[in-house]
């Protein structure tokens, strides 16, 4: 990591699930307990743009992931990183909740009138009401991880797919929650069930 790489070798590839990226990277992060391997550094969100992130960040396929502390300034030189208005739970398989996911996009501009753009970000927040600290106190008998909880964040941030003349829109927070967005694989659905009517009407 000398140099500012953290690709990582080939034929590794890092595709860790929501709670092991909570439970064994994020825990020992807020718990100042060493991890292994550690290889998820720590940056300053309000340094780099998203398309800064290859060389800086851990990367794996289009995908990148690194530390940092909890801001609501989430200003860059570029833009800004506007939260979707979007929270997951993250669960345990002992089905306790051990965090949260949240659901930013990253717009050029100043707020709020900025241009949106395909980059987004999860960003992942411990929560240690889910695990056993009992074992981490300090003299005065409070929990270690309490303390740091909202220290740091974990961020999963890459780009979407889409057609650039094709506009795709977030959720706002004052929209209804109730409106999706298709999926590229809904998409690929409906154009087959457009070619098949074309079909059968080449027959009547």
């Amino acid at each position: 990591m000398a140099d500012g790489s953290v690709n990582l070798p080939p034929g590794f590839h890092f595709s860790p699930t929501d709670e092991e990226l909570v439970l064994h990277f994020l825990y020992s992060k807020v718990s100042r307990l060493p991890c292994h391997p550690n290889i998820i550094p720590d940056l300053d969100i309000s340094v780099s743009d998203p398309w800064e992130l290859k060389g800086k960040a851990l990367s794996s396929g289009n995908q990148y992931y690194f530390f940092t502390k909890v801001n609501e300034n989430r200003t860059t030189q570029s833009g800004y990183w506007r939260e979707m208005g979007l929270t997951d739970s993250i669960v345990s398989a002992a089905d306790k909740k051990v965090g949260i996911k949240k659901y930013l996009v990253f717009n050029i501009g100043e707020a709020p009138e900025g241009t949106e753009t395909s980059w987004v970000m999860q960003e992942y927040q411990f929560c240690s009401s889910g695990c056993n600290t009992a074992s981490h106190r300090n003299t005065r008998g409070r929990r270690k991880s309490d303390q740091r909880q909202s220290e740091w964040a974990l961020c999963r941030v890459y780009e979407r797919n889409r057609d650039p003349q094709q506009e795709v829109k977030c959720y706002d927070d004052d929209e209804d929650d109730s409106r999706t967005e298709l999926s590229w694989l809904d998409e690929v659905f409906w154009s087959l069930d457009d070619d098949l009517e074309e079909i059968n009407l080449t027959y009547y």
